[in-house]
């Protein structure tokens, strides 16, 4: 990666409650844990190493993402309301396990959510980040602080793939990914940066 190449970095707010229960947390604006806390300043020291150049912050009106861009560090972040969580419609605050009682191997990417967004909806909308950031990658880092499934839509959309793809890049809660370039081409230069914390498990 050249000196002029800059990044496009995503992390995902630290643990909330129902995240901790494997909830789907989609318009639900619920607050950060402990530990949700620890892991979003924890994100702070794996950011210094990426040494960010002027970075532009950009995060989800949900306070647990305004949350953890704070704890972070980063500042002045700009709230994006097209960076909040897919929509689960009426399988918001259900688990996996709860809707595949009634729709057998249902998973987000793959099957719909009723009363929620589509795939095809999500994919217009990373697409929208996207090309929103693109005109600031050219100067800049940038950092997204959002959510679980809508930041690995963002990544299967930077690299090019249907937003189904996503399935394929778990990210932790408090976890950073970073999408660049390798020879022109879109890229996953690192993926799930889970931090350290001390005497605490991620």
């Amino acid at each position: 990666m050249g000196e002029t190449e800059f990044r496009l970095v995503l992390l995902r707010h630290g643990e909330t409650e129902w995240s901790k229960a494997r909830k789907h947390t989609g318009r639900t604006d619920v607050p950060l844990t402990p530990l949700g806390r620890a892991q979003a300043e924890a994100a702070a020291g794996v950011l210094a190493t990426l040494r960010l150049r002027d970075p532009l912050v950009l995060t989800s009106p949900k306070q647990r993402a305004v949350q953890s861009a704070q704890l972070a560090g980063l500042t002045g972040p700009r709230l994006d309301d097209d960076l909040v969580e897919w929509d689960y419609g009426d399988y918001e605050g259900l688990t996996t396990p709860q809707i595949q009682q009634s729709v057998p191997d249902w998973t987000i990417f793959t099957h719909p959510a009723p009363g929620g967004e589509t795939a095809a909806q999500v994919q217009d909308r990373a697409d929208r980040v996207l090309a929103a950031v693109l005109p600031a990658l050219d100067e800049r880092d940038v950092v997204l602080v959002g959510h679980g499934h809508f930041s690995r839509a963002l990544i299967a959309r930077w690299a090019e793939f249907d937003v189904r793809e996503g399935r394929r890049f778990f990210l932790s809660t408090g976890a950073i990914s970073v999408l660049g370039h390798d020879h022109q081409a879109r890229t996953v230069l690192a993926h799930n940066l889970v931090p350290e914390l001390d005497g605490a498990a991620p």
